[in-house]
């Protein structure tokens, strides 16, 4: 058999999970996590950087997170831009220190944040069925040329479709955890 790559397809298919994984950190669970702060960009020295290049960011109780920043100026920066983010925080300054105080979620923002997960995990699925389209429509062009059996097609085809079902049951499984964690008071 010619140039079918059965790991490459696993591999994307990893890749949509490690992307799930990431957007659901940055989604607030009415908990502190320096992981909450992750994508939030600042504007320094005349360019774009992510929080953690600016100031150490920590959780010292569970309902406030806390940003050394390293340089006195930047203050402000990172202030404006966690207010900007759309996490609904508010940063308060104390020196080089930016506090964060993280309120409790209503009933109505976790349902706003489970719907954001459920986007989330549908667009990961999205992903997982794009790669498995690809890998059959490999396989059928390779069916076509010659190169493997109308047998090997349908064996491959089977591998590639139990790869996809785990792939989609680990988002669920992703989606479910995340979703309790948002709807926990």
């Amino acid at each position: 058999m010619t140039d079918f790559d059965y790991p490459d397809f696993s591999r994307r298919m990893d890749g949509a999970l490690e992307a799930l994984k990431k957007e659901f950190t940055g989604l607030r669970t009415g908990r502190a996590s320096t992981s909450l702060l992750d994508q939030i960009q600042i504007d320094a020295y005349g360019s774009k950087m992510p929080l953690d290049q600016v100031g150490t960011v920590g959780v010292p109780e569970p309902r406030l997170i806390t940003v050394q920043v390293w340089d006195k100026a930047l203050v402000s920066s990172v202030e404006a831009a966690i207010r900007e983010s759309n996490l609904g925080l508010n940063p308060m300054s104390d020196g080089q220190f930016v506090r964060v105080p993280i309120p409790d979620l209503s009933a109505e923002r976790r349902e706003e944040i489970s719907k954001i997960a459920h986007k989330y995990a549908e667009q990961a699925k999205v992903s997982v069925r794009n790669v498995r389209r690809d890998a059959m429509d490999q396989l059928k062009k390779m069916e076509k040329d010659g190169d493997i059996s109308k047998d090997i097609h349908h064996d491959k085809s089977e591998e590639i479709q139990a790869l996809t079902d785990k792939h989609v049951k680990m988002i669920d499984e992703m989606l479910d955890a995340k979703d309790k964690d948002i709807k926990q008071v």
